[in-house]
């Protein structure tokens, strides 16, 4: 069998190439995956930098997609499903990273008060733990689960409102632009916004123009991100929450279950050891000093992201 991955998944190719030496491995940077590359493969791996949708697999062999992430709005899951290609998220892998970084937000910007999370999945509810357990008042707003308090009462109440949903366009609950103009104007003048989910869930025109603070970790356009928006935003980041090594560590072996179970090959448990000794910048202060390099070189994002020593 063939497995075409993403280059920059940690882990997974030493991995594969040690425990099921007769798979055919081919390493690829996201932008040089194509339909030409994924003609002949059984398994495709990759991370929100690519689409996999039928411009890329129709015609292909692919049976099974994995992207590395907890999002999968990349994955064009309803042309999968009506066309008997597996695919597979990895829910819950790096939540506690984008806790972490909604807390290094918090204590930067020495925000307190009511605070208003959106979604409450793994993430939002290790955010509500971690606001609670610092002695803020928490709002909670997840419709689909029949959670909290409405969007309004989020917005008129909260002194910060921090969103952790997936991006959804349709249903009976979507998410594109869920911040917008109308939902902005209900908020107090000095709200934080954060996102540290998907990009698109805010709307970012709507939030220069209203005049709040935010945080902005995922953005629209991604990586060819507005630079006034970057340069505006209180603190700013590329697409990094979630990146930590025991996060990395957890979607990887995420993906590899999945391959197992689905083509019956040995279970692959990744080492703890894996995880490097000496981690990145994780000292107080680390978000404001990535904030610094984005604003000086916006059109830098991925060249920054890719850089990105994990925490």
């Amino acid at each position: 069998m063939t497995i075409v991955c993403d280059r920059h998944i940690p882990f997974l190719a030493e991995t594969i190439r040690c425990h099921w030496p007769a798979v055919t491995l081919r390493e690829m940077e996201a932008e040089a995956i194509d339909a030409a590359a994924v003609q002949d493969a059984d398994v495709l791996v990759i991370r929100t930098r690519t689409a996999a949708n039928a411009r890329l697999l129709e015609g292909s062999s692919v049976k099974l997609v994995c992207t590395a992430t907890i999002g999968y709005d990349h994955i064009d899951t309803a042309w999968c499903e009506q066309h008997q290609v597996a695919w597979t998220a990895c829910p819950g892998c790096n939540a506690q990273a984008v806790c972490d970084y909604v807390e290094e937000a918090l204590c930067e910007l020495h925000a307190t008060g009511t605070i208003g999370i959106v979604g409450v999945g793994h993430v939002g509810t290790l955010v509500a733990c971690m606001a609670e357990k610092r002695g803020m008042n928490v709002l909670l707003n997840d419709p689909p689960k029949n959670i909290g308090v409405s969007i309004a009462e989020i917005a008129q109440k909260c002194d910060i409102i921090t969103f952790h949903t997936p991006l959804t366009r349709s249903g009976d609950y979507p998410t594109f632009h869920l911040c917008d103009a109308a939902l902005l104007a209900q908020t107090k003048p000095n709200t934080l916004i954060i996102n540290a989910a998907r990009g698109g869930i805010v709307d970012e025109t709507a939030l220069l123009n209203s005049g709040r603070r935010f945080v902005l970790d995922t953005w629209e356009n991604e990586p060819l991100i507005n630079k006034e928006v970057a340069i505006t935003a209180q603190r700013a980041s590329m697409h990094i929450a979630g990146y930590s090594q025991a996060g990395k560590r957890n979607a990887t072996q995420m993906c590899l279950d999945a391959i197992a179970d689905m083509f019956g090959l040995p279970k692959i448990t990744l080492p703890h050891s894996l995880l490097a000794s000496e981690l990145g910048d994780s000292a107080p202060g680390w978000l404001e000093r990535i904030t610094a390099q984005l604003q000086s070189r916006p059109e830098q994002f991925e060249t920054l992201r890719r850089n990105y020593l994990l925490r």
